[in-house]
């Protein structure tokens, strides 16, 4: 039986994929089209005797039918960072950049280090969640991208109401919508402007309104283009009033996918795990049997330190380069919420404070305690508790 590993250079239309063998000798490398009949014909340039490992640089839509072909003929397949494959293209002959260099990197990367983490078939529900944390990641930027539009064009109106306004209130943009200029909100006075508020069922209708006549009653120059732009701070504040709406029905749906998972409420019982960190936690975890330990998963969420001596100069540690963003993201931003309230995670965050550590770091620290927390937890399928377990008693 022969060992060989199957490089693969993902791209949209079309993938490159390289074959080499123990000692690195290129068995076969070529052009495939991101099909099913072109991937069904790569697969069988592979002999069924051989022990095959596929490497891969993309774990995204890119490559999700050629993962799901693979899965279903029983090969394995690893994940190989991308920056991974940057620093060993360094290592070998040659300064070009092609898909088919790529390819090969790829291959001998995966024949040489074999600790790369294994690339699962995610369950229906693991692929639903990401599909919708991702939409709804899009839909954030797409909301904070429109925000800042919506006040430069705001500026070219009226500065005062630029300052005054708070554009990421949902009251702001339903006075937006219908009211841009000082003259309009003067004209229309107190009681319209809350009328329409209440209208639209906007929360503090009296204080925003109360704002908006205050800001507009310090300016009465018009600006230049100033009906144009408030023609298009109307479009964009009735756009952002949709792009609110339609996070909030991605929020529901995502806390009702996820409340399909078997362990959904183990992970939701650790104060600041929301619904959206419960879930982008799911996706970026997948199985938790992957992780040996608790010190894996945190390596993994990049909250585990890593040295950098040299010579004289020991015990310095820094933050690793390759670790999962999306994890230390879940990690860091719960970690946040739980400082709000009275707890462990808040004791815990001032006993590093009282020991000298700044905000950052005393808040990576309680970060990584709550992946130890997290991780057994799931590990005895038990939610949490203030008070620990009870010791069991010897047998």
């Amino acid at each position: 039986m022969a060992q060989v590993w199957v490089g693969v250079d993902a791209g949209k239309q079309a993938h490159h994929a390289a074959a080499v063998d123990v000692a690195g000798r290129v068995l076969w490398s070529t052009r495939v089209v991101n099909d099913q009949q072109a991937i069904a014909e790569l697969l069988v340039r592979v002999s069924a005797d051989d022990e095959v490992v596929w490497a891969v640089d993309l774990v995204g839509c890119e490559t999700a039918l050629l993962r799901a072909m693979l899965a279903v003929a029983g090969h394995r397949v690893v994940y190989i960072p991308g920056r991974t494959v940057k620093t060993m293209a360094a290592g070998f002959a040659g300064e070009a950049k092609t898909d088919a260099r790529d390819a090969l990197v790829i291959a001998n990367t995966a024949r040489m280090r074999r600790d790369f983490l294994p690339v699962e078939t995610p369950t229906e529900l693991i692929a639903k969640l990401a599909l919708l944390v991702a939409h709804r990641a899009d839909l954030v930027e797409d909301w904070v991208c429109t925000v800042n539009r919506l006040r430069r064009l705001m500026l070219g109106i009226s500065p005062v109401l630029e300052r005054a306004l708070t554009f990421t209130n949902v009251a702001t943009l339903i006075l937006i919508s219908a009211y841009q200029t000082p003259e309009q909100i003067r004209a229309a006075g107190r009681e319209q402007l809350v009328a329409h508020l209440r209208r639209h069922r906007a929360v503090n209708a009296v204080k925003v309104a109360e704002q908006a006549l205050a800001a507009a009653a310090e300016q009465d120059l018009t600006l230049p283009g100033q009906d144009t732009a408030a023609a298009l701070a109307s479009e964009l504040a009735i756009h952002l009033l949709q792009l609110h709406q339609r996070m909030r029905d991605t929020d529901k749906a995502i806390e009702a996918a996820f409340s399909d998972h078997p362990q959904a409420g183990i992970i939701r019982s650790l104060p600041g795990m929301g619904a959206l960190a419960a879930a982008e936690f799911i996706v970026a975890v997948g199985d938790l049997s992957t992780f040996a330990s608790p010190d894996h998963l945190a390596a993994y969420a990049g909250l585990a330190p890593v040295a950098r001596d040299s010579g004289k100069r020991v015990a310095n540690l820094r933050r690793p380069q390759r670790y999962n963003r999306r994890l230390r993201h879940v990690f860091y931003m719960s970690s946040l919420s739980t400082l709000r309230m009275n707890g462990p995670n808040r004791d815990y965050y001032q006993r590093k404070r009282a020991e000298g550590r700044k905000h950052q770091q005393a808040l990576i620290a309680l970060a990584r305690r709550r992946v130890d927390v997290l991780w057994a937890l799931l590990r005895d399928n038990r939610c949490f508790h203030l008070q620990p377990p009870a010791p069991s008693a010897p047998v």
